[in-house]
This record gives C-alpha cells, structure tokens and sequence, in this order.
C-alpha cells in the first residue's frame, strides 16, 4: 500500500496593500509636506521648522518601523523592496538639498552624501548578477548618524548647539564615505567571485 500523499498547504500571497507597504508610501508622502514646512517663511519660522523637524522625525521612524513589520508578520514583497529605499533616500536627500538650499548646510556635504548613496545604489545593480550585497553594521550606523545630524540641522536650536551639529554631521560624512568604499571593494569581490565561479561551471 502506498504511503498516504502529504496535503500540501497553498502559500498564501502577501497583500499588496499590508502595514509595512502603508507606512513606506506614507513616508514617500511626507517628503513634499517636509519640505513645505522647511521652506516656509524662508526657513526661519521657529513653528514651521519644529513642525519640518517633527515630521522628519515621523518620516524617519517609519524607516525603522516598516521593515520591522515586513520581517516579523511575513509581510515582505516586492513593492516594499524597491520602494522602501526610495523612499529612504527621497527623505534624507530633501532634507540635505533643502538645508544647502537655505545657506545653513555647505552643498559638497550634501553632494557627497548624495554621490554616496547613488554609486552604492548602482553598485547595487552592477553585481546584481553575482549576488547580492548584504547591508552592513557600518551600513545602518551611518544612516542612523545622517538621521541624528539632519534632525540637529533642522530643529530650531540655540546658537551654542552648532558645535554639536558640526561634529555629528562631520561624523555622519565620515561614516558615509568609509561605508562607501566599503562597498565599492565588497562589490568587486563579489563580482571577481561570481566571475570564477562562471569559468569553473563552463
């Protein structure tokens, strides 16, 4: 007599629209009314730029918590992939550009920040047939110091706090240029990997 034939249980797909995908949209969102707020009244209202604080400080919480969601309930999908980093990067680059544009951040910070976070992301793409490249320690705690020292530039602080925003963002450069190369060599073993791997399989 035959073995009985396991039940296989279907797979449900993850919705589209689930918590996770919500809170990354809603982010994307915020960009425009951030930057609302930051230009307003040229940004020297001191409501309006604790209000482009504030929401900044939401927006960037909703980073965190987002993916926190995709992991834990299996809410992870395709969507969420490609537009939780978009959303990342469309957050901290407003931020960046609209503080240049107001004369209180010097532009190659913000040009090299930005630089950064391109190449990495067309680094990304690049090696993409050998593999992926996984986010590093240095990785997450450069994006944490950009959150801190962007959330410093923007809030309506007493004049004696710019040394303190001064060296957080000195740090949050620093981190961002180390963490860098650091792809840049990770990206080049791996493709130097991948390539050997394809002569040994022909």
């Amino acid at each position: 007599m035959p073995p009985p034939t396991p039940e296989v249980v279907p797979v449900r797909p993850v919705p589209l629209l689930n918590v996770a995908n919500i809170l990354t949209v809603s982010r994307l969102i915020l960009v425009p009314v951030f930057l609302i707020a930051l230009f307003t009244e040229g940004g020297q209202s001191f409501g309006w730029r604790l209000a482009a604080t504030i929401i900044f400080a939401v927006a960037s919480l909703t980073d965190q918590l987002d993916g926190w969601l995709a992991r834990r309930h299996g809410l992870v999908t395709d969507f969420g992939k490609v537009a939780d980093p978009i959303a990342d990067k469309a957050l901290t680059g407003a931020a960046l550009f609209g503080l240049s544009i107001l004369g209180e951040l010097p532009w190659w910070v913000t040009i090299v920040i930005a630089a950064r976070e391109i190449g990495v992301t067309l680094l990304r793409f690049w090696v993409i047939r050998y593999g992926v490249i996984p986010a590093s320690p240095g990785g997450k705690a450069k994006t944490l110091t950009q959150i801190i020292a962007i959330g410093f530039f923007l809030a309506p602080l007493p004049a004696f706090f710019d040394v303190v925003n001064w060296v957080l963002m000195g740090l949050a450069v620093a981190l961002t240029v180390v963490t860098g190369l650091d792809y840049v060599f990770r990206a080049l073993r791996l493709r130097a990997k991948g390539i050997r791997a394809r002569r040994a399989a022909s």
